[in-house]
């Protein structure tokens, strides 16, 4: 398959000293839902996740622990994994960073930047986040000594380190912007770093002493010092891509060559908070060592509740596995793709959950209901093979909005359209009153007519909604005497006479707000 039938898309890799929240769970759900959809237009797609193991925090937090660090990573690494797998995650490589395969191509692009006199060894004095694990100016931290991204007291620290000539790749990197004004988006993130590069950009610290912090991944030509964090991390993206073959990393398939990997990215999804280090840090690192860098990268808001960043420091963290418990993984997927324009900041409330639930259950979950007790009551649960063409311009119509804002990544204007479609559909129930056509021997025709096109839109609708609500698409699918999810082109080709069809229990129970809102 050619790179142009093929989409690589990553996850920022979680930092394995704390649980999994809803922050984690929306960049990772939004990232399975356009791997789903591009697999459902059948493209070949490669789905990455995984943990950053290294660094101070998970020293020092398996210190405060008493263990070692890896038994906290193999600990936090199971609980991103059970997470994901709990919200139907439908990633393909789960990397860790302390794998033996990416230590060795860290070393190897690490020697790589070194051969290429791209480091040099020098000093740093300033302040420094052990939260966040990045060094402040004096300007950057003010008068309170604060990080600006964490909100932590800063530490002075003075200290040998080696140093990245980032600055060099500087007006590359702005050429770069300049000619692809879609590589950042939305275009107010693009902005912020077109204004963070308007100012002289320094070299990048890419090491820490060990007599500071042993745990990390050791610099293959000082072994006195550990790769920063943030540099062993973002490698984790060409590790997975298979571009490297640390064994032979200048060969056939190297940093020579990437003809035959998944090399260069087609989008990073990233949370704003972490935008610079993937677009300015990254992209230099990756000019330094002569490979290119990402097609696309995406940058989303923050979850929000009342005017404050969810944050665990600040103990208003939501658990999304707990949603889950109540209403189910798709719900809870649901509604972090619904409610957050992609991008933007959005603010999650119980009360605004509830209203996104019950749109489910009201429109989608209420019709599926309707159309298949029609088909098994007045046609003993087969779809009649009358034409199903009442919905037809419906269909087209929504289509082209969810390619459209798919394309655009407007992914919560994507399912606003599939809702409307399911609208619609109840709309044409209305009109069509099937229960009175039932009624009228000379409306069979009608009936017939009816039945087929409620059936083939919701054929349509199990393939517009697969890549959000994954679980109940199936179970749709079932009901509707597929195989299984139908792809986009499959689903508008479906011609549904002769299908058996079924019922069940609604795919949404309905919930009472009032014992919900009270749990709260």
């Amino acid at each position: 398959m050619s790179k142009a039938e093929r989409r690589f898309f990553t996850t920022p890799i979680y930092y394995a000293s704390g649980e999994p929240h809803i922050g984690h769970a929306y960049t990772t759900i939004l990232t399975d839902v356009l791997a789903r959809f591009h697999r459902q237009d059948e493209k070949d797609v490669l789905f990455l996740t995984g943990t950053d193991e290294h660094g101070q925090k998970i020293q020092d937090e398996a210190e405060k622990r008493g263990v070692e660090p890896i038994e906290l990573c193999d600990l936090m690494a199971e609980r991103f994994e059970e997470a994901w797998k709990r919200l139907d995650i439908s990633h393909d490589r789960f990397i860790r960073t302390t794998e033996a395969e990416h230590k060795a191509v860290v070393t190897a692009f690490l020697q790589r930047l070194w051969d290429r006199d791209q480091i040099y060894e020098g000093t740093y004095s300033g302040w420094y986040c052990v939260s966040d694990e990045r060094y402040w100016t004096e300007k950057d931290i003010g008068e309170d000594r604060r990080c600006q991204v964490c909100g932590r007291e800063v530490v002075y620290v003075e200290e040998k380190n080696y140093f990245f000539k980032m600055s060099e790749w500087q007006e590359k990197l702005i050429q770069h912007i300049e000619e692809n004004p879609d590589w950042i988006v939305p275009e107010v993130r693009k902005n912020e770093i077109v204004g963070f590069l308007r100012q002289p950009l320094g070299d990048l610290s890419i090491s820490r002493p060990k007599s500071r912090l042993s745990w990390g991944i050791d610099l293959p030509f000082d072994s006195n010092h550990v790769a920063y964090v943030w540099v062993d991390a973002l490698i984790n993206y060409l590790t997975a891509s298979g571009a490297i073959d640390p064994s032979n990393p200048v060969g056939e398939q190297g940093f020579d060559d990437v003809t035959d990997s998944w090399w260069p990215a087609d989008m990073h999804l990233v949370g704003k908070d972490i935008l610079t280090t993937h677009s300015v840090y990254w992209p230099t690192l990756l000019m330094g060592v002569g490979l290119p860098v990402p097609r696309q990268i995406l940058a989303h808001g923050w979850w929000v509740v009342g005017d404050a960043k969810m944050s665990k420091s600040l103990g208003n963290v939501v658990d999304p596995l707990e949603l889950r418990e109540t209403f189910g993984t798709d719900a809870v997927r649901w509604y972090l793709m619904r409610e957050m324009p992609t991008g933007g900041d959005a603010s999650y409330t119980p009360e605004r959950f509830l209203i996104r639930y019950e749109e489910l259950a009201n429109v989608l979950g209420n019709l599926a209901s309707r159309a298949t007790s029609m088909i098994v009551k007045y046609r003993d649960g087969v779809v009649p093979d009358g034409p199903s063409s009442g919905l037809d311009a419906a269909i087209d119509q929504t289509l082209q909005e969810v390619r459209s804002s798919i394309e655009r990544l407007k992914v919560h204007e994507a399912f606003a359209a599939a809702m409307d479609l399911a609208r619609a559909a109840n709309v044409y129930v209305e009109e069509r009153q099937p229960w009175a056509q039932a009624k009228d021997p000379s409306r069979s025709v009608e009936l017939d007519e009816t039945l087929a096109t409620l059936a083939r839109v919701l054929v349509v609708l199990c393939a517009l909604f697969q890549p959000v609500t994954p679980e109940k698409m199936e179970v749709l699918a079932t009901r509707l005497g597929l195989s299984g999810v139908p792809t986009l082109d499959d689903a508008i080709a479906s011609q549904p006479g002769g299908r058996a069809v079924t019922m069940g229990d609604p795919l949404f129970p309905r919930v009472d707000p009032a014992r919900e809102a009270s749990s709260d």
